[in-house]
C-alpha cells in the first residue's frame, strides 16, 4: 500500500477518517496488516507529509498507535505521554496536526492496566512525575464514589475511562483554533480506551458537529 496523499486526506470527513481508524484496528485484532513498502514510504514522505488525524495516547510500550490502527509512515501524528494526559505543547501540537497540516480527527486513547493511572490513584510522588499524576485528579474525583463499590483494579479502569474524557474536555477548553474546526465540522474527536489484552479499541466519545455520542462500551469486553 502506498502512503497517503494529499488528495485523499482533502477528500476525507471527520467521520470518513473515524472509519478508517475503526477499520485499521479491526485489521489489527485480525492479524490481517496492510502490505506496505516502509522504504517505499519514506521516499514518498521526504518532501511532505499529508497526516489524516493526530492521536493523544500513552507512552506505554504496548501502545503504539500505528500498529494498533495500521497505519504506515505519514498517516497520522502521534503524540505520547504518560496517562495520555493534556498540556499546552500537547494542545499546540494538536492545532498545528489539524490547523496547519490538515488532519481531520483528534484521538484521546487511554488504555486497560495503566500504570500511569495507577500511580496517580494511589498518589505516587517521584519527582516530576508528580505533577504529571495530579493531571488525572479531576477523573479520580468525579469518579470517587465507584472507589467504594469495586476493587482497585476495576476502579483503576473507571478511572482510565474518565481520564480520556477529562482530557478531551480539556483540548477543546484549551484551544479556540480546535473548538471553532469542531463547530465548524472540519474536525471531529473521539475517545477510546485500547485493551492490552486483545487488542481492541472500545470508543467511549465520539464527537463530531452534527452529533455527540458517549457510547458504553466496556474496555475490558473482549
Amino acid at each position: 500500500m502506498r502512503t497517503h496523499t494529499k488528495e485523499f486526506q482533502q477528500n476525507l470527513t471527520p467521520s470518513d477518517a473515524f472509519e478508517v481508524l475503526k477499520e485499521g484496528n479491526k485489521r489489527f485484532i485480525n492479524n490481517l496488516k496492510l502490505n506496505r513498502d516502509l522504504l517505499q514510504q519514506m521516499d514518498e514522505t521526504a518532501n511532505g507529509q499529508y497526516p489524516w488525524a493526530v492521536i493523544l495516547s500513552c507512552m506505554d510500550s504496548r501502545t503504539s498507535v500505528e500498529h494498533i490502527f495500521d497505519q504506515g509512515i505519514g498517516d497520522i501524528f502521534s503524540i505520547r505521554i504518560a496517562g495520555n494526559v493534556v498540556n499546552d505543547d500537547i494542545v499546540g501540537s494538536m492545532e498545528y496536526a489539524c490547523a496547519v497540516a490538515g488532519s481531520k480527527l483528534v484521538v484521546v486513547l487511554g488504555h486497560t492496566k495503566c500504570g500511569a493511572i495507577k500511580g496517580a490513584c494511589d498518589h505516587v510522588q517521584l519527582g516530576n512525575l508528580t505533577g504529571l499524576l495530579e493531571k488525572v485528579n479531576p477523573a479520580i474525583e468525579k469518579t470517587s464514589a465507584a472507589s467504594k463499590e469495586t476493587t482497585k483494579e476495576n476502579y483503576a479502569e473507571i478511572v482510565a475511562q474518565a481520564n480520556v474524557i477529562e482530557s478531551m474536555n480539556e483540548v477543546l477548553e484549551k484551544s479556540t483554533i480546535l473548538r471553532d474546526l469542531y463547530e465548524e465540522g472540519k474536525i471531529g474527536i473521539v475517545g477510546g480506551i485500547y485493551n492490552v489484552e486483545n487488542g481492541k479499541v472500545s470508543f467511549t466519545r465520539v464527537m463530531f458537529a452534527e452529533s455527540e455520542a458517549v457510547v458504553e462500551e466496556s474496555a475490558t469486553t473482549v
